[in-house]
């Protein structure tokens, strides 16, 4: 991780295209600014993290009602080989 000492005012800049500015400091807080492309998302870390972990929860979600339609799929398949066989 880089650190850097800033004053309010200063600036760092990313890429070229991403510009992170001290606006104000009170206290233990400070305010940044940001200047970026419109095609770059800039999250709060806490957002970030409740976005990944619902991704994480969807993807389980997914592969479980796949599992689910396979397993049901199974069932059906065993009945209908059931009922072929009863038939003879």
């Amino acid at each position: 991780m880089l650190y850097l000492t800033r004053k309010v005012g200063d600036s760092v800049v990313i890429d070229d295209n991403i510009e992170v500015t001290v606006v104000e400091v009170r206290g233990k807080t400070v305010k940044l600014g940001f200047t970026f492309p419109e095609d770059v998302q800039v999250l709060r870390r806490e957002l970030y993290d409740r976005i990944q972990e619902e991704n994480r929860s969807a993807a389980v979600s997914e592969d479980l009602i796949r599992h689910l339609g396979t397993v049901g799929s199974s069932d059906k398949a065993a009945s209908e080989k059931k009922s072929d066989s009863n038939e003879d």
